[in-house]
């Protein structure tokens, strides 16, 4: 059980050493935890953000658990060279193309969110949000006009292969649970939305037992703030994933308690908190580490297959929250070390 641990920048080494903590105390056997340096971290230390060390340290292992890349010292760096490249060329250089973002209601947190309690109490979804292709990867660029005014732009693009490939995974992913699929998509405007719908339907022939449906994201936006319960599984592109994500988990109540998992074809995985780096509470031992915990519970279920390890983790931290323990996002003040020894001792 090899697994990569780049803890990154801001409260990612915070946070990532409690998930640390919590792998640990499950004693399992063959466990080997390596380190290597990503995003500002790495930068400082060897000019890159993705070190060639670290790529080495992530093709190496079964499973990576990351923190967080962000600096707000770098914003002024070559784009090539932000901290936000060490996430981005590990998604491609690993061909990590699928990202699964669960979002539930924890019992005892529906009156923390910005939602009426008993319609926040509905949500338990699953977003299935595809991460190598749109426009984060497209060409994109800054150029000057022939009247001399600047134009950017950036080319949004899907292949059929690569809409069907993660069409299959959330398809597979609403098989394990209620067996209902929502296509997010803007097929009203956009040509790469109608070739992701038109490949979406073909999939769906492969399971019947599934009820899909398409939803454009304006109104799937909306959706998720009016009557998030009747979502099981989206699946949706790299950019809207990316925005919905986000949202649902401020419906849930914190995006302190969101785990994230980026798979590969096999099972090779890279998992994080979905929150940033948040440079302005770094250091200061406040920061939320359950997303971190829940995205090392992921980890063990998804690269290693060890469900009854992952389901303790999840039900400690949901023992932990149900006892009353809560960080700052959650209107509490237990610091980092507190929450993950709340953890520790339920587990």
């Amino acid at each position: 059980m090899k697994i990569a641990v780049f803890a990154g920048d801001g409260i990612g080494p915070e946070v990532t050493h409690e998930a640390v903590r919590v792998l640990k105390a499950l004693h399992l056997p063959g466990l080997e935890l390596i380190e290597g340096d990503v995003g500002a971290a790495a930068y400082r230390k060897h000019g890159h953000p993705l070190p060639q060390q670290t790529l080495d340290i992530a093709r190496s292992a079964g499973a990576i658990l990351f923190g967080a890349v962000g600096d707000f010292g770098c914003d002024d760096l070559e784009r090539n060279l932000r901290p936000e490249q060490a996430i981005l060329g590990l998604r491609k250089e690993l061909a990590l193309f699928a990202n699964l973002r669960p979002a539930t209601v924890f019992k005892g947190l529906e009156d923390l969110t910005t939602l009426r309690p008993e319609v926040a109490g509905k949500i338990d979804l699953l977003i299935v949000r595809e991460l190598n292709g749109d426009v984060y990867f497209g060409e994109k660029a800054i150029r000057t006009l022939p009247d001399g005014r600047r134009q950017g732009y950036d080319i949004m693009s899907y292949a059929e292969d690569e809409v069907r490939r993660i069409a299959h995974v959330g398809f597979r992913a609403a098989m394990g649970r209620r067996k209902q699929l929502c296509s997010v998509d803007k097929a009203n405007v956009l040509e790469t939305s109608q070739l992701w719908r038109d490949v979406v339907l073909e999939v769906a022939r492969d399971y019947p037992e599934v009820e899909l449906s398409h939803m454009y994201v304006d109104n799937a936006a909306m959706q998720l703030v009016r009557n998030p319960g009747q979502f099981d599984v989206i699946v949706t592109g790299n950019l809207f994933g990316d925005i919905l994500s986000d949202q649902a988990s401020m419906c849930v109540g914190s995006i302190g308690l969101l785990a994230s998992a980026s798979l590969s074809e096999g099972t090779l995985g890279l998992y994080e908190p979905i929150h940033g780096s948040a440079p302005d509470i770094a250091g200061k031992g406040v920061a939320n580490p359950m997303a971190t915990i829940l995205s090392a519970a992921m980890l063990l279920r998804h690269s290693f297959g060890l469900e009854a390890e992952a389901a303790r983790i999840e039900a400690a931290v949901a023992r932990a929250l149900a006892d009353g323990f809560r960080g700052g996002d959650l209107g509490g003040s237990d610091g980092t070390v507190a929450i993950g020894d709340a953890v520790l001792a339920r587990l």
